[in-house]
């Protein structure tokens, strides 16, 4: 039976390159980067490099770049930053949108709870938010705008570089999650007029628990962290020399093969669209172009998501009903309710997120698999039987 990891949106295998570049500060080097002598300061230069290989990806200066754990705590650092900055300057509004990762979303939820008050732009069918609508919503007390450059669960793109020249014409802060962007689809905070941006070495074939928050020169970080004077005081504690070594080597694999492999992707991602489409009463979650190429999400009326995966599972499948961070959960996704899924649909998700070394032949399996699935399982469920026996309404 064929084996096919279709979750890559959780996380990605460590590249054999960045790997290879993790071993020596696993090994023989592996002072600390605060040490006078000579094996600390070999760490620190290996760190120094990383932060320029890792700034140049994304067109940033690289003391502009902090390391940090992952994703969340970048997100953390970055809004509690902006609300910090607001809060001196008596501002305490804050514009974001509802299909945020729950880092963002629990984040601004604790600063309403400390008297700011955040607002969601509107949300459309395509999960795209429009800047037109952020114009009208900024105020003279928002402090800033966080919106993700690229959604976890159903791939789409947001206009970052139109939100950018808004915040920028207005004269607001902007931050964007970039954790499924960044080795991706291109990023250029210079000409995107991103002022933090946030991201994980796991997405895109490097080490987990390392990451990275782009901060605009001129804007004071908020350490979350306190102890050590480690990278500019903004963040304690001993520098993960290994992981970001390999971070920088696998952003810069990524990057260099970002052209190459979007268009491979694009093309089965699409094949796949085509292939779960021929399912009734079934229907693509996100906008169709305005995607990450290898972001395929779909909902099947008349199934549960974790029946799905499970089947799957047993077929040679591992995909994902949506975010990895909320797995154990049985509510249906934010994101799709947000999209105006109902709840009864929302609950029948499935996403399907591609490897660069997808096949055609493993897209063709998928779209199989999946059709059997969906087939046996709505062959029990009652709430099939109930919609073909006309009691109750079809949605999709």
């Amino acid at each position: 039976m064929m084996r096919i990891y279709a979750d890559n949106a959780a996380t990605t295998k460590l590249s054999p390159a960045a790997l290879a570049a993790m071993t020596p500060y696993l090994t023989e080097c592996f002072g600390n980067p605060s040490s006078l002598y000579g094996e600390g300061q070999r760490a620190k230069e290996a760190v120094e490099d990383a932060r320029m290989r890792v700034a140049r990806c994304i067109h940033a200066a690289p003391r502009e770049i902090t390391f940090t754990s992952g994703g969340s705590e970048a997100d953390n650092q970055a809004i509690l930053t902006a609300a910090a900055i607001g809060r001196k300057a008596g501002k305490r509004h804050i514009i974001s949108d509802p299909v945020e990762h729950h880092a963002v979303l629990h984040t601004l939820k604790a600063l309403e709870e400390e008297g700011f008050t955040v607002e969601y732009l509107p949300m459309y069918e395509n999960g795209v938010v429009k800047a037109e609508d952020l114009d009208q919503m900024i105020r003279d007390d928002t402090c800033l705008v966080t919106v993700m450059t690229a959604n976890n669960e159903i791939g789409t793109i947001q206009p970052v570089r139109e939100l950018g020249a808004v915040c920028r014409m207005r004269g607001v802060l902007f931050h964007t999650d970039a954790v499924q962007a960044v080795g991706h689809v291109p990023l250029d905070v210079e000409a995107d007029m991103i002022d933090l941006l946030s991201a994980s070495a796991h997405k895109f074939h490097g080490p987990k628990g390392t990451g990275f928050l782009f901060t605009r020169t001129g804007i004071r970080l908020e350490p979350l962290i306190r102890g050590g004077a480690q990278e500019r005081g903004k963040r304690a504690g001993t520098e993960n020399v290994a992981g970001i070594v390999g971070m920088a080597k696998a952003l810069e694999d990524a990057v260099a093969s970002m052209d190459e492999n979007g268009k491979k992707l694009t093309a089965l991602r699409d094949r796949l669209i085509r292939g779960l489409s021929e399912i009734p009463h079934s229907a693509l979650n996100g906008d169709p172009e305005k995607r990450l190429p290898s972001n395929v999400n779909f909902c099947f009326e008349g199934i549960e998501g974790e029946s799905l995966l499970l089947y799957l599972d047993d077929h040679g499948v591992a995909a994902s009903s949506g975010s990895a961070c909320t797995s154990g959960s049985l509510d249906p996704s934010h994101v799709l309710l947000a999209i105006g899924r109902p709840h009864d649909v929302a609950h029948g998700s499935l996403r399907l997120s591609l490897g660069e070394d997808a096949t055609e032949e493993e897209a063709d399996y998928l779209i199989e698999t999946v059709k059997e699935a969906v087939n046996y399982l709505r062959s029990f469920s009652p709430v099939w039987r109930d919609l073909q026996a006309g009691k109750r309404m079809y949605i999709l």
